[in-house]
């Protein structure tokens, strides 16, 4: 089965004591990945493509690349109420600007339910955010990363959430990481974002 893009957006909060992420919890109705904790995200709408953002990516230009920053920040306003860009006639224009690419995967060839998915993260330190959405992500919360490794988390969101460790204060990734399996077994290789 062919992998379908998907994109996930990893909002990252600076505290004193260290980085947290926002993480929900995926109902146990889901066909992918029931009941384990993830970013916000989901799989890239027609709409997508056509959207023109507020503000651009500031790291590439690919309209392909930017329709997927575009579907990670509209899953994650639909997910959890928070809006990164603003509302026009009811319609989402999402600021790109504050996006950095983090990392890649594609699920295993052998899972019934095949994803490409891209990983942007921006830091939302000091943003007056209010958590809501549709309900798809269940106990919906900014966790401090230890917390957070400790949840049932999809091998990627384990990876994604140490790798935010990683990253020091400024957030900004060196490189991107691309994560696949071979036989069965997580692969990564690293390049320039």
């Amino acid at each position: 089965m062919k992998a379908r893009d998907a994109a996930s957006l990893v909002l990252v909060r600076q505290t004193a004591a260290g980085p947290e992420v926002l993480l929900g919890r995926r109902a146990g109705k889901h066909r992918f990945l029931p009941n384990v904790y993830a970013f916000p995200g989901g799989r890239v709408d027609l709409s997508d493509k056509s959207e023109i953002p507020l503000k651009p990516l500031n790291f590439i230009s690919k309209p392909h690349f930017e329709a997927l920053a575009i579907a990670a920040v509209r899953e994650t306003w639909e997910e959890t109420g928070i809006l990164l860009g603003a509302l026009e006639n009811g319609r989402l224009r999402p600021d790109l600007s504050g996006l950095h690419y983090l990392c890649r995967a594609i699920t295993p060839a052998e899972s019934p339910i095949r994803f490409h998915a891209r990983f942007f993260l921006q830091d939302v330190s000091g943003l007056p955010l209010s958590l809501g959405g549709s309900g798809e992500l269940l106990d919906l919360a900014f966790r401090p990363l230890e917390a957070a490794l400790r949840l049932p988390l999809a091998d990627i969101t384990e990876f994604v959430v140490r790798l935010v460790g990683q990253l020091g204060p400024s957030l900004t990734p060196e490189q991107a990481a691309f994560w696949r399996y071979r036989r069965g077994k997580p692969m990564i290789r690293w390049h320039n974002p």
